[in-house]
């Protein structure tokens, strides 16, 4: 597997990991409603690719073929971490996780945090990342449930490890 950096020419590709991770994986925590609204099958191009290119995440290849792609916003935030259904469960998630703790090392970055799927909180959970709040968000007028996670890495040199909060 590659890990690499997002490409102008990706944006079709992250949309269809987006698609099946959306539509295929979350199916036993939210309705087809919800899915729908949140990965819709029609969509702007324009808007899709200057969001890939506002996010710029990593892209991760499986024999030449986009399988996931995950971002790391300088404030800690990960924006989107999404895994094409048929590649679930086979390191691809774990793999893009432990490249976003890489480079948030690099960057000295000191938290992460994302606002979850119900579907993706275990695996968060299981990587160290605690819920910190339950929210219902509105997606194209439709209600869905998900959870902000954060975990804490490290702090400045000499300081002490804060509460989590």
């Amino acid at each position: 597997m590659l890990i690499r950096d997002f490409r102008i020419g990706d944006e079709a590709a992250l949309r269809s990991v987006f698609f099946s991770s959306v539509h295929e994986l979350t199916a036993k925590d939210y309705s087809p409603e919800q899915r729908t609204a949140w990965a819709p099958p029609a969509y702007d191009e324009s808007e899709w690719a200057a969001r890939m290119l506002g996010i710029r995440p990593f892209v991760a290849e499986l024999h030449g073929r986009v399988v996931g792609y995950a971002d790391l916003q300088p404030s800690g935030q990960i924006d989107h971490f999404f895994v094409a259904a048929p590649f679930a469960g086979c390191g691809i998630g774990g793999a893009l996780m432990g490249h976003l703790h890489r480079c948030a090392d690099e960057r000295k970055i000191v938290e992460l945090w994302s606002d979850v799927s119900l579907t993706a909180e275990p695996f968060f959970a299981k990587r160290g990342f605690v819920v910190e709040a339950r929210k219902t968000v509105q997606i194209r007028g439709v209600a869905m449930t998900n959870a902000r996670m954060r975990k804490h890495l490290r702090g400045p040199v000499g300081a002490k490890p804060s509460a989590p909060r």
